[in-house]
């Protein structure tokens, strides 16, 4: 899911992408407790297929005078939406409430995305977005996509439930037909709500459409949310779909993570390409989400999507909570910054695309981010705001649901045996290499306290953990620990995030541990303006400047690799040989750092950009970090007055020349909350292995 946490999306474990990470000091993680919620017996309800019977507020409580006779098998007594039987398989009661939470539950967010439409000028409109008109319809207006475009044009998932429609509802309106599922809304995780503010007397479907601000002053016949499962449903690896504009329901995967999601088009299809911020979202790598897009940082730093694998065995450790109280808990997103429990950093997700919404916006700008953050009140939000109370009603089940999700291995998937290595030497070979070199950081397997000072023994016991048969076995792959960012040397924006510290909107919902950590120390940073002069970026204390390591899970399926998914090729293609083409090109280029594209991201061709009262001229071939990172809020005035009067071909286009203006280079990277450029370097551990060590590392991977 997400907005500014399409970001992980609800119970981030780790990516699956980075191998061996740097220790720091050791630490001894909490047992895995298995995750168990009471199963509670109660009788369910078929809702009508037909939209004129949906509450435009639903409870989605049954009512205590069901009976069996009326229960469907197809659904759960929590129903949000149709999902068949197999999909359920044998989960307990409280898993299948918990599915159906991951699945459809949007915690009332159908609101702030019609209010976004209002507070953007209709540039990020999803009921736009799903309004499959034909080509010729509007289409020089808005952005639409048909059924059978929309993985290819934007990444989504299309609902198997549904089909294209064939002509316009009553509204004017070409929305997918999903006769078991009123409010389906045609793509997984998106979900269709009657508005209502609607008035049929006021509505005008070409009115609607023919500009921004008529989207903000017409109100449109239905509302659309999303819930988990926009950014982590998609194709399951082992049962890839034939046609991907058409998958069947076995065909996906609960929390996989969608690798082909383009996130930023969802908020910004409406923007020309002339306006530096779509620049920015046209160059957001596929298959991540930018989770400080709303509400904002103004740090580009869109990071992968996770998969969800082994919940229950995910390491914890003590951390202070905000109440001076100690708990033992995982460390959830990239930085780790979601450090109070599972349940409460699923429940900020919630809020972070867009449910409680009257209250949160009151906390940030959710737009330009001129305004400085306020922290987002738990116990504000739990008198005020009813869907926070019924979403932290739902965590348990949610959970519970996801820790029966496991590994899907190559070895299972349709031809997967013809790219796994038959030499049992070179898989052993594979074994010790990645005990040696990778085990410290990616297993949740670790030696006891007492040996893990003696790199002897420890050594020998990574070997022992690894070739032993059940090393896979409920293993995370991950110690789920910080590391600094200065030690692991990849892109540092998303460590670099400022949402979750002290005074800031989510500051809540990190442990006091995590707003005390140390400064990680300085980054030296290539400067793409003057290689003689590399850019020093001290890092403040206080929560910045760390990753927590991710997890390895099946990471045959999930290339191209890092936090951003900057590592490898991407293919678009789900089927086993496209990714493993991914995966190859990206374990290549991992454990030969010198195969490595060194990119950086450019504009692509003239743009605009306001900062502040300012606007400037931005040149073709800009690098959008340059400028991005920029808060506006501490522009200083140099800067302000350099950018009013050239900032357009004369300056930029010099520095994009590499010719760097004598004041205004300086001052844009120094004013640069993130000035790391190259988004591919770092993570070398292992490139010192022979060829022959490397080749028998990747064979192991494979098999994860």
């Amino acid at each position: 899911m997400t907005t500014s946490e399409l970001e992980e999306p609800v119970l981030t474990p780790t990516n699956n992408e980075d191998l061996g990470e740097p220790v720091t000091e050791p630490e001894v993680a909490e047992t895995p407790v298995e995750v168990t919620t009471s199963e509670l017996e109660e009788p369910v309800f078929t809702p009508t297929s037909s939209d004129d019977n949906i509450d435009t507020n639903p409870n989605y409580s049954n009512s205590d005078t069901d009976t069996e006779e009326e229960i469907s098998l197809d659904y759960n007594r929590d129903y949000l939406g149709y999902l068949p039987e197999e999909i359920y398989g044998n989960l307990t009661e409280a898993q299948k409430r918990g599915l159906q939470t991951w699945y459809f539950w949007t915690g009332g967010n159908e609101k702030f995305f019609r209010d976004l439409v209002t507070i953007s000028h209709g540039e990020a409109d999803f009921l736009g977005l799903l309004d499959a008109r034909p080509d010729s319809d509007l289409a020089d207006i808005n952005k639409h996509y048909q059924r059978n475009q929309r993985f290819q044009e934007i990444g989504v998932i299309n609902d198997p439930g549904c089909t294209a429609a064939t002509e316009p509802d009553e509204y004017g309106l070409w929305l997918d037909q999903c006769d078991q599922d009123s409010y389906a809304a045609g793509v997984m995780g998106a979900r269709k709500f009657p508005n209502p503010n609607f008035d049929p007397a006021k509505w005008d479907v070409a009115q609607y459409y023919a500009s921004g601000d008529n989207k903000a002053q017409i109100e449109p016949p239905y509302r659309i949310g999303i819930s988990c499962g926009i950014c982590h449903i998609a194709f399951n690896p082992n049962n890839p779909p034939e046609d991907p504009a058409d998958p069947k329901w076995a065909n996906l995967a609960s929390a996989i993570g969608n690798q082909y999601l383009q996130e930023g088009q969802l908020f910004g299809s409406n923007i020309p390409d002339s306006d530096f911020r779509k620049q920015v979202i046209n160059f957001q790598p596929k298959g991540t989400s930018d989770t400080s897009r709303i509400a904002t940082d103004h740090i580009d730093n869109p990071n992968a999507i996770n998969a969800i694998f082994n919940l229950a065995d995910r390491p914890r450790y003590d951390e202070v909570m905000n109440d001076g109280t100690t708990e033992k808990v995982p460390h959830i997103l990239k930085d780790g910054a979601d450090s109070v429990g599972v349940a409460l950093a699923s429940e900020r997700v919630y809020i972070n695309i867009g449910s409680c919404s009257d209250y949160w916006l009151t906390r940030h700008d959710a737009i330009s981010g001129t305004e400085p953050q306020k922290p987002f009140d738990i116990e504000t939000a739990s008198k005020e705001c009813e869907f926070w109370n019924q979403t932290e009603d739902r965590m348990a089940d949610a959970e519970d649901f996801l820790t029966t999700l496991t590994p899907l291995h190559l070895a299972d998937a349709p031809g997967g045996q013809d790219y796994l290595t038959q030499d049992q030497s070179v898989l052993a070979q594979g074994k010790v290499i990645f005990a040696e070199n990778c085990a410290k950081c990616h297993s949740s397997k670790q030696p006891p306290a007492e040996i893990v000072a003696d790199a002897e023994q420890a050594k020998q016991w990574y070997r022992e953990s690894v070739l032993s048969s059940d090393f896979l076995e409920h293993n995370f792959l991950s110690d789920d620990k910080r590391k600094p960012v200065t030690e692991i040397g990849t892109n540092a924006a998303r460590a670099l995030g400022t949402n979750a510290k002290q005074g800031h909107v989510w500051e809540q919902f990190s442990s006091i541990t995590y707003k005390e950590l140390p400064s990680p120390g300085t980054l030296t940073l290539e400067n793409p303006f003057d290689e003689e002069n590399p850019i020093e970026l001290e890092i403040p204390a206080g929560g910045s400047g760390y990753y927590r390591t991710p997890s390895l899970i099946s990471i045959w399926s999930s290339a191209p690799f890092f936090n951003n998914n900057s590592l490898g090729k991407y293919t678009g293609d789900p089927s086993v040989a496209g990714r493993m083409a991914a995966f190859n090109d990206a374990s290549t280029k991992l454990l030969w750092p010198e195969k490595r594209d060194r990119t950086i991201k450019r504009t692509s061709q003239d743009s605009h950009l306001e900062l502040g009262k300012l606007v400037a001229d931005v040149p073709a071939g800009t690098p959008i970090k340059l400028l991005a990172n920029l808060d506006p809020r501490e522009t200083p005035s140099i800067l302000q007055k350099k950018l009013n009067s050239d900032l357009g071909s004369k300056v930029l286009g010099s520095l994009v020349k590499l010719i760097p203006d004598d004041i205004l280079a300086p001052v844009l990277l120094k004013s640069n909350q993130a000035p790391d450029f190259i988004e591919d370097h770092g993570h070398t551990f292992g490139s010192d292995l022979t060829d022959e060590d490397k080749l028998a590392l990747i064979e192991f991977l494979k098999t994860l």
